[in-house]
This record gives structure tokens, C-alpha cells and sequence, in this order.
């Protein structure tokens, strides 16, 4: 038992602080360097980002460029569109690799390939392959019916139409290794005794995959949301924002203000796009805390 000392006022002292352990030294010393890669590189150039952004003239410029608000709505289909696509389909490809059929095993390595590789190559690949010149769709086109094919990147409802379908054809491997994981949690008992009763497969999707799966998808859902509002590859590599900047979205606007030297617009095109993003943390965190 630790003996507290009394002083000459016959008062309790204050137990004695206990030192540090050579564990919590290391613990210490090896935190320091995170929390300083942190400070630099996030912590300060967000700061400084918001001191840049703080002067009310530069969000009067942004709102008056009807590019912005065009911006603005292209992000939102961006992500309803893509992310609901998506995640539908890995839903659905999840319980078909679930199957153990060894074909079905190498297609699966094959159908991480788009996941696994770098996006430049692969997103650069697609615009060469809808390319109107030489590209290998319109050259498919020409060969089939003798008629040239469209610039298919040169309509802003095709460019932007093709940058969802590069993003989905881009994450959906990711998506549904999740959803697979969380299929395979889910007891083969539990089908086995609704095969017993006679069930049909939308009957156990119905009643035992969805309710297993459905916290699983909707966190999955919300986390895809913000990672789709910070894609910044399948917008930029594949159409640069055009035709006419046409196509931009919130991650890739400020892009266009450097290059016309407006770096206050720029900052703020992102400062604005905060509003997006931090009810989905919120509602994300609120899901994982459950």
C-alpha cells in the first residue's frame, strides 16, 4: 500500500508523480514523427488554405462564373449516378463470386486487374480508345458499318457519362471484395434451412443476405460518396473537364483556376465543397460508432 505523506500542517501531500516507463518513452518518441508529418503536410496547409480562401470577394467571384454552377450539378449526378451503380452491381457480383467454381476463382483475379493497376494508364488507355480518329471504338465502328463513329469525349453528356463509367469500371472491384466479405460472415446454415423450406433466391436474398448486408452496404456506400467527391483521375485524365470545361467537377475545378492564375478561386472552390463532405464524415462516423 503506497504510505501518503503528511506535512508540517499535517495536511495530505500530493502522491508522488509516477515516472515514465522505457515503453512509454518509446511510445513517445516514436509518435513525434507522425504527428509532425501530420502538422506539416495536413494541419498547416489546410490552415493556410483557409487563411487564403477567407476573403468574402473571392466566393462573390466563384458564384458569378456559371461554370461553378455548373460544376456544382455535374458533381451531384457524379456521385448519385456512379455511387449508386456501383455499389448496386457489387451487391449483386459479390454473391456471384461467391460461388466456389474454379473458373470462377480465376475470374475473380482477373476482375481485381482494373483495381489493382495504377489509374493513369488505365484511364489514359480508355481515352485512347475513344479517341474519334483512331481510337479502337470508332475504328470497331468503321469496320462494322462502314460509318464513322461520334467524338465521343466532345459531347459533354458522353464525357461526363464515360468519366462515371471509367469510375465505376475503376472501384467496383474494391466494392465488391467488401460486399464479399461480408457475404461470407453470413452462417451457410442459415441458407441450407431456408433451402429445406423451400425458398427461392429472392426470398433468402430477401430475408437473410440484405438483412445481414444492409449496415455493411450502407457504410460502404456513404465511404464510397466521399472518396467519389475527392476523384480527381477520372474526370482530368479522361476529359480535362471538357469540352468548354463543361465537365469539371468540384475535385478537379480548382484545377482550372490555376491555370488562369486565380488561386484565391481555386481555394475556394474547395472550401465550398466542405458542405458535401462533412455531413457524410459525419453520418460515417456516427455509423461506425454504433
Amino acid at each position: 500500500m503506497n504510505t501518503i505523506a503528511i506535512d508540517q500542517a499535517g495536511l495530505a501531500a500530493p502522491p508522488a508523480r509516477k515516472a515514465m516507463t522505457s515503453w512509454q518513452m518509446w511510445g513517445m518518441l516514436l509518435v513525434i514523427p507522425y504527428l509532425l508529418i501530420f502538422l506539416i503536410f495536413v494541419i498547416y496547409p489546410v490552415g493556410y488554405g483557409l487563411w487564403l480562401a477567407r476573403h468574402p470577394e473571392s466566393y462573390e467571384r466563384l458564384f458569378a462564373d456559371p461554370i461553378f454552377f455548373r460544376t456544382v450539378i455535374n458533381t451531384v449526378i457524379f456521385v448519385v449516378v456512379a455511387v449508386n451503380v456501383k455499389m448496386v452491381i457489387a451487391l449483386g457480383l459479390s454473391g456471384f463470386f461467391l460461388n466456389t467454381r474454379w473458373w470462377i476463382k480465376i475470374l475473380s483475379m482477373v476482375f481485381i486487374l482494373p483495381w489493382a493497376v495504377p489509374s493513369i494508364p488505365t484511364i489514359l488507355s480508355m481515352r485512347f480508345m475513344l479517341n474519334p480518329e483512331w481510337g479502337v471504338l470508332n475504328a470497331l465502328i468503321f469496320r462494322l458499318t462502314g460509318l464513322d463513329g461520334p467524338n465521343w469525349l466532345n459531347d459533354p453528356t458522353l464525357a461526363l457519362s464515360f468519366s462515371m463509367l471509367a469510375h465505376i469500371w475503376k472501384s467496383l472491384p474494391f466494392w465488391t471484395l467488401i460486399l464479399l466479405a461480408g457475404r461470407m460472415a453470413i452462417p451457410a446454415e442459415q441458407y441450407e434451412a431456408a433451402s429445406v423450406d423451400g425458398a427461392t433466391m429472392m426470398q433468402k436474398f430477401r430475408f437473410i443476405t440484405w438483412p445481414s448486408m444492409r449496415s455493411l452496404f450502407l457504410t460502404s456506400t456513404i465511404l464510397s460518396m466521399i472518396w467519389t467527391l475527392g476523384d480527381f483521375n477520372s474526370v482530368y485524365l479522361l476529359t480535362g473537364g471538357g469540352p468548354a470545361d463543361l465537365t469539371h467537377v468540384l475535385a478537379t475545378l480548382g484545377i482550372r483556376y490555376l491555370r488562369l492564375d486565380q488561386v484565391d478561386l481555386s481555394l475556394a472552390s474547395i472550401v465550398v465543397a466542405l458542405p458535401l463532405i462533412l455531413p457524410l464524415v459525419y453520418f460515417m462516423m456516427k455509423r461506425l460508432s454504433k
